[in-house]
């Protein structure tokens, strides 16, 4: 169950030493880029579950100029031996960050990279508008982009109306639901690599797509995406983004905070079953508990912890695995120091 930062637990010595690298990258970039550059910014607002500590440098890149600028800098303090830990912000959709924060270079694109516009082959007779797809900044939420799509008739997007992540996390975790996935619809990525300083455009087959994953690694920052659709019914495809909201609504507890689904769902079931036959619903750690609405959905109330979840999570996974032989996979990502716990 371990994320790229999560074993990061520096001894005093090393963590000096990567205080001060963050240190020289902070003054580097703070009078040379037009985004942010915060030390110990807090990370909780800026996810889901809204738990966590702060990160060591927060970084908010305006553009491309500003990311070979972060690159440079992250090059000339050993970004490539592995010196300074990274990490790609989205919507924290599905991350849990520890209430000691990261240790590392935390690194989202800020509103100027949520944006989309028209792109692919047009239909006959139509204007731009008329084209059969779009191409969306990172940071653009994946119901907006569902949405866009649905006014101009175009297909193939509905799904992501009940995701509340942007494109950059959903094609970092090959996003989905109701039995589709972005890797159907993406054509190609705009990816800047943080190692080699380039801005690299990489197809569907070089993503390594499978199902909740990518190959994408913690250097790769998402820039922006190409994705084809198809023409359509707008009623038709109007009725079906109404059917996942309501279904989203009767079924997931939206307006708490979550990080949606916990585990990914082994072949052939599903988590939530397999948790709810386990008689988990409603078990707890701490603030947060298994949702009595749908059981791969564990909610943070007043007061919980980031390591509230991770209790949880291996509290329920172990009660799964005794009870049916199952191992659930965690589909939400824990990032940062998180203590180990007994499981029963």
């Amino acid at each position: 169950m371990s994320a790229p930062l999560e074993a990061c637990c520096p001894s005093d010595t090393a963590r000096m030493n990567l205080d001060a690298a963050l240190d020289r990258v902070a003054e580097s970039l703070s009078g040379s880029i037009t985004g942010r550059v915060r030390r110990s910014w807090p990370l909780a607002p800026l996810t889901t579950y809204r738990l966590g500590g702060p990160a060591a440098l927060y970084v908010e890149p305006a553009g491309a100029r500003d990311l070979e600028l972060l690159g440079a800098a992250l090059r000339g303090v050993g970004l490539e031996a592995g010196a300074i830990p990274v990490l790609p912000l989205g919507r924290g959709s599905n991350l849990v960050v520890s209430d000691d924060g990261i240790p590392g270079v935390v690194i989202r694109l800020g509103s100027r990279a949520a944006w989309i516009e028209p792109w692919g082959p047009p239909q006959p007779g139509l204007p731009e508008e008329g084209s059969r797809g779009a191409t969306a900044g990172a940071a653009t939420a994946l119901p907006q982009l569902a949405n866009w799509a649905a006014r101009r008739g175009l297909e193939g997007m509905e799904f992501a109306v009940a995701i509340p992540g942007s494109v950059g996390g959903g094609l970092r975790m090959n996003a989905g639901a109701y039995g589709r996935e972005i890797a159907e619809c993406v054509a190609a990525v705009r990816v800047f690599s943080l190692d080699r300083l380039v801005l690299e455009v990489r197809s569907r087959s070089e993503l390594g797509f499978a199902y909740r994953r990518s190959n994408l690694s913690e250097h790769d920052l998402v820039v922006d995406a190409d994705f084809l659709l198809a023409r359509g019914d707008t009623a038709a495809i109007r009725k079906r983004m109404d059917e996942y909201r309501r279904h989203r609504a009767s079924t997931q507890p939206g307006a708490a905070q979550n990080a949606g689904s916990v585990f990914r769902n082994p072949p052939g079931d599903s988590a939530g079953r397999l948790i709810e036959a386990a008689g988990l619903k409603g078990c707890n750690k701490g603030g947060v508990a298994v949702s009595s609405l749908h059981a791969n959905f564990f909610v943070a109330g007043p007061g919980a912890l980031a390591q509230d979840v991770r209790d949880l999570v291996e509290h329920v996974r172990a009660a799964v695995y005794e009870t049916s032989g199952v191992e659930l996979e965690p589909e939400i990502r824990f990032v940062g120091a998180f203590n180990q716990q007994d499981a029963a």
